[in-house]
This record gives structure tokens, sequence and C-alpha cells, in this order.
């Protein structure tokens, strides 16, 4: 249902996504009824004690105009009342939440494309399916680049069906991570994309690329990362929309030049 009304304003969700969301963070989903129908979402999303990221804002098309779309922001704000709050918001929709309290940060260029191909990792680089390794390794490295802890959001993220997540060794230390889901577009959809150079980067996205050769995978990359940018256009992926990213306040301090794509446009 969400999906479907997701898909109607052009969003991707990927089809692991909706359910890794209800699995992690149950409370999360906020759903507005009219006359016992619903007709309007929000995912208010919280990761440690003082993050939260909104996503899946949406009023059913058929009943816009009356209301509750106000009263799902409402209802999310008092979810994570006293928190830090990001979301991404699409460019029209960008001077509503600046009128709500929210100020634009940066951008997240959208790619599309199926990534050049090389026929060997580049030594001394290993890939490794992310399942093999102790899996507070995995939620250390995310730690770096995510502002709070998200165990739970990140145990079913990676174990979803169809999911990919590798992880990028070198001596034995995880300097790269990515997971990539199948979306309903047959294409997948890649993030988090995290790595400590443009090379483990590339190396994961390759990696991921190849568990479903010639489809072509999208990835949401902050353009505040030049390294990030130039390596995914490198790797042949074409920019062709973009989002903003907003927050109630600072940005969050996170290592920005290892964030080569964002996990989300829903989980942040």
């Amino acid at each position: 249902m969400i999906e479907a009304w997701a898909a109607g304003e052009g969003w991707e969700l990927g089809i692991a996504g909706m359910l890794a969301h209800a699995v992690s963070a149950p409370q999360g989903l906020l759903v507005g009824r009219l006359d016992g129908v619903a007709a309007a979402s929000v995912f208010a999303n919280r990761y440690g004690d003082d993050y939260g990221f909104i996503g899946l804002y949406i009023t059913r098309a058929d009943v816009r105009g009356r209301g509750l779309g106000s009263r799902m922001w409402r209802a999310a704000q008092s979810r994570l009342e006293g928190r830090l709050i990001g979301l991404d918001a699409v460019p029209a929709w960008q001077d509503l939440y600046i009128a709500r309290g929210l100020r634009s940060h940066w951008r997240n260029i959208h790619f599309c494309g199926v990534p050049r191909q090389q026929d060997t990792v580049s030594a001394p680089l290993e890939l490794v399916d992310a399942a093999t390794l102790p899996f507070e390794v995995v939620t250390a490295y995310d730690r770096r680049f995510f502002p709070a802890p998200r165990d739970a959001f990140l145990a079913a993220w990676t174990r979803m069906p169809g999911v990919k997540a590798i992880t990028a060794l070198l001596e034995g230390l995880v300097v790269g991570f990515g997971v990539s889901r199948p979306s309903r577009q047959t294409r997948s959809r890649v993030g988090p994309l995290y790595a400590d150079s443009p090379e483990a980067a590339a190396a994961v996205l390759r990696g991921l690329a190849a568990a479903a050769p010639g489809r072509a995978v999208v990835i949401d990359v902050p353009e505040t990362n030049a390294p990030a940018l130039a390596t995914i256009a490198g790797l042949g992926l074409r920019p062709d929309a973009y989002t903003v990213r907003m927050y109630n306040g600072a940005a969050p301090e996170v290592e920005f030049s290892g964030i080569y794509g964002v996990t989300s446009l829903e989980a942040g």
C-alpha cells in the first residue's frame, strides 16, 4: 500500500526497505486513516538517544488538502521530540520544511547506471560477504559514518531476502562496506556505501553490481564529498535527480569523507 503511494510519487524504495523498517522499528511507521481507510504515512525513525530521521511522508493523492499531512507531521515530531531530526526532501518540498524549522545542508545526487567492471579487485583489497564477519565489526564501521547506533536496523537491512552486503578488507581491517537490494523497477538500490578510499568504494560497488550482472544500480551520493561524486561518475553512472538533506539543527559530526552513498532517502 505505502509502496504503491511512494511509486506514485516517483520514489523507488527497494523491495526489502519497508520490511527492514518494520522489523527493526515497528513503532516508527505511523499511518493516518480517513473514514477508517489508510490515507497518509510517515516514518519517524529513532536512532540512539538523540537522533531521528523522517521518511515516507506521504498523503494519498486523492485526499490531500484536508490537513492530514500536517497531522502526520505533528505526530512524527512528537515521536522524535528532543532529538536532532533529519530528512531528505524533494526540491519542491524544501520551502515547506524550511517553514517548519528545518535547514538545508547539502544535496544528495541520485546516480543511475551499470558500473564498469574490471577483472580483479585491486590488490591487496579483499571483498567478503559482510555476514562472515562478527556483526559488531560491521556496526562499529557503520558508526563512523552514521550519527547514532542502529544495530537492530542494520541486522534487518543486511539480512533481508535478495539483499547483498559486502565488506572490503585491507590487511584484515574493514575499509569499505556496502549493501544492495533489488527494486521493483528491475534495478538495484545501493546504500549505504562507506569506504576509506575511492578504490575501496569502487571495489565494493563493483562487487555489489556483480551479483546481478548487467543490472543498473541507483545510489544517492552527498555532493559534499567530491571524491565520491568523481568515483561514482568514473564507474559510468550518471546523475539524473537530487534531494536535499535537511536538519532541525546543525548537521551531525560524522566522517563525511567516507560516505559514498547514503543508506536510503527514508532511513538517512
